[in-house]
């Protein structure tokens, strides 16, 4: 039991998590992506915080597909930017911070995409009208995004902390048995 601890005790097992769970069904938008870019930026190494979820990310979009380069690219940017909020909670971590930075990641989500699928995409006029349209459109996947990104932040950070705990107390265990 102690060497499984350990093992889940590594945050790369929660990041390749993330990416599996983004390829079994799930609800438009409820996905853990969001909290893994954010997760991975508070525990990764600085080289590793945002390339990992991006590679994750594209690895999972092998299986489900790919859209638009434009549009990938805004995804792909806004994890990258989520990634470093997770970088800055490295050092100011604390559950309002986590709620907070999970609340504004999923804002940021929702603005960079919809942004860019008005500036880029064709279902939209490029007027104010055509963006506000493009905007109020989207507000049902919001839900679910920031849903999503609550739930999974809750379960990354907090398993991952839990599973410190377990592993901390168990060495203290082992040391005082």
């Amino acid at each position: 039991m102690q060497k499984i601890l350990e093992k889940l005790s590594n945050p790369l097992i929660f990041v390749l998590i993330a990416a599996t769970l983004r390829v079994v069904p799930h609800a438009p938008n409820f996905a853990p992506i969001g909290a893994m870019a954010l997760f991975g930026g508070a525990y990764l190494g600085r080289k590793w915080a945002i390339a990992l979820p991006l590679v994750a990310m594209f690895l999972s979009d092998l299986f489900i597909g790919f859209d638009s380069l434009t549009s990938r690219l805004t995804v792909y940017g806004s994890f990258a930017l989520i990634g470093l909020i997770g970088m800055w909670l490295k050092n100011h971590r604390s559950f309002q911070n986590v709620v907070l930075a999970a609340l504004g990641s999923s804002v940021l989500f929702f603005v960079t995409t919809n942004f860019g699928v008005w500036a880029f995409g064709t279902l939209y006029p490029k007027t104010a009208e055509g963006l506000v349209a493009c905007f109020v459109a989207a507000i049902p996947f919001f839900r679910n995004t920031l849903m999503g990104d609550l739930f999974y932040t809750t379960v990354f950070f907090g398993g991952y902390e839990l599973v410190k705990a377990l592993v901390k107390s168990r060495k203290l265990a082992v040391l005082k048995g």
